[in-house]
């Protein structure tokens, strides 16, 4: 049987002083039709360390289960979490060794160490690279528009947050395979935090977003 190629997606990571924030839309498309308007394109690798996906699902899926365990053996081996560098080098060699049958996914990985906040972006050829801010998908061009305008080095969590939020409002109104909603959670010092939809709304409310 082969597997349908769902593409189309906007994902965000933002480091802040105080943490990270990571964020994405809920769609999931098949060509022009939109195939599932609840899809998990943000999954929770440990306390410290989130992973955002874009691209074919079905890899996607598969790369957060293997980098979810490696983590967790990690911890148990070593007796301390995995860095965010470290997740990022191994899921990249993860990619870069699956050259000749290539992983159909663009991630982000962040998260918050004893070295501080990091976000990495990683290519389906397995480069990995750490940024202030990072968009993938079909509707990170109009993301990057609004990050570029906001961003700061100073910037806070909780202003993160609304960033993130402009960033993934302008996506969806440009982009027709991003949309249905937002997912948003945060990663400091304290551990993980889900942003709730009821906050979410709250938080569109008092920037003016419908």
């Amino acid at each position: 049987m082969v597997e349908k190629k769902e593409t189309g997606t906007t994902t965000i990571g933002i480091v802040c002083k105080d943490g990270v924030v990571m964020a994405t839309e809920k769609r999931a498309t098949m060509g022009t039709m939109i195939a599932h308007k609840t899809t998990q394109k943000l999954f929770k690798i440990d306390e410290h360390l989130a992973l955002t996906t874009a691209g074919l699902v079905g890899d996607a899926q598969l790369l957060a289960r293997y980098l979810k365990a490696e983590a967790e053996l990690y911890r148990l081996k070593r007796e301390m979490p995995m860095s965010v560098k470290a997740a990022a080098t191994l899921t990249a060699n993860i990619l870069s060794s699956s050259r000749y049958f290539p992983y159909w996914v663009q991630l982000l990985i962040g998260g918050v160490d004893h070295e501080g906040a990091h976000v990495y972006s990683l290519d389906p050829a397995g480069g990995s690279i750490p940024d202030k801010y990072v968009s993938t998908g079909s509707g990170s061009p109009y993301a990057y528009g609004v990050l570029e305008d906001h961003y700061k080095d100073n910037i806070t969590v909780d202003e993160g947050i609304n960033l993130a939020i402009k960033a993934l409002n302008a996506a969806m109104k440009r982009d027709s395979a991003s949309g249905d909603g937002i997912e948003i959670v945060t990663i400091t010092k304290k551990g993980w935090m889900t942003v709730d939809e009821k906050e979410i709304e709250r938080r569109k409310k008092s920037l003016n977003i419908k």
